[in-house]
């Protein structure tokens, strides 16, 4: 494993990469409220078949922290994603995993590929594992009955509770032992796989990515299609991204092979073996 970093705009990111960079690039994007090392072990599992690029999103693990909460937009982490992908695979097409936020930002990768030219051409492929695209939630809540509408507000009750003003950040300062064990019991995550001291900053920081995003992204959404191979990792009992959520994906897809899995949110940390397998079965065959 070897370690630099990136800088990207005002912030720099730390980076960590693996296996011998002349193979197949993957670059994994963890989500909230996560840092890089939810990847070590799909890591362990890739690293003699593809050169597995991480690195911790802006405000989380070793990586700087915006000085607004505008310094969250989504906009910004595409920014981060170009930094780094040009920093570990110069002049090179790369395979993107994400979950969870991370997924919700590489989504605004894929979908700006054609017009974004720092992007074109460097993607080859896209797997998904519960994080949808903003504009796809959007449009198919538009879409949707007040019956789902109110079912999916009761699936993220969380978001609106991370728009108030500073008690959010001090829940997760002072509550993120009690947090993060709920967290690992309540979703299965093996002994050893969870969260640490590191929850207190990363969460306080990571709820920026909802107020910087999510009202402004649901209320304006974007034409969002893409021509980049995409499969969806679906866990069937997501709690935060339930299956119907992702319902109508294949409408803005031009490529999607999708894998439903009995699983729940936390699949890298709980299948890391089985999600390596899915990644190199759709990466190494484009």
């Amino acid at each position: 494993m070897r370690t630099r970093r990136v800088t990207s705009g005002e912030v720099t990111l730390a980076v960590r990469e693996y296996g011998d960079p002349t193979l197949p690039t993957l670059v994994a994007v963890h989500g909230f409220p996560d840092s890089q090392r939810m990847w070590e072990p799909l890591a362990e599992h890739l690293s003699g078949e593809m050169h597995v690029v991480t690195y911790d999103v802006r405000g989380a693990g070793e990586s700087s922290r915006p000085r607004t909460t505008r310094g969250y937009r989504t906009e910004r982490l595409v920014d981060d994603l170009v930094a780094v992908i040009d920093a570990t695979a110069p002049g090179r097409p790369v395979h993107l995993l994400g979950h969870d936020w991370g997924s919700i930002q590489l989504w605004d990768a894929v979908t700006a590929e054609r017009a974004d030219t720092r992007l074109t051409g460097r993607i080859a492929s896209f797997t998904s594992v519960s994080g949808p695209s903003l504009d796809h939630v959007a449009a198919a809540m538009r879409h949707a009955s007040w019956a789902a509408r109110l079912r999916q507000a009761r699936h993220s009750w969380y978001v609106y509770a991370f728009h108030l003003p500073v008690l959010p950040e001090l829940a997760w300062r002072r509550l993120h032992g009690p947090i993060g064990a709920r967290l690992a019991r309540t979703h299965g995550l093996p002994p050893g796989a969870g969260w640490g001291t590191e929850l207190a900053r990363d969460g306080s920081a990571g709820v920026n990515l909802y107020r910087a995003n999510m009202l402004r992204r649901l209320r304006h959404p974007r034409p969002a299609t893409t021509r980049v191979p995409v499969q969806l990792v679906v866990p069937l009992h997501d709690p935060f991204v339930p299956p119907s959520l992702l319902r109508h994906v294949g409408d803005h897809v031009d490529t999607l092979h999708r894998v439903d899995l009995d699983a729940d949110h936390w699949v890298p940390r709980t299948h890391p073996a089985e999600l390596a397998r899915l990644v190199t079965d759709w990466a190494l065959r484009r």
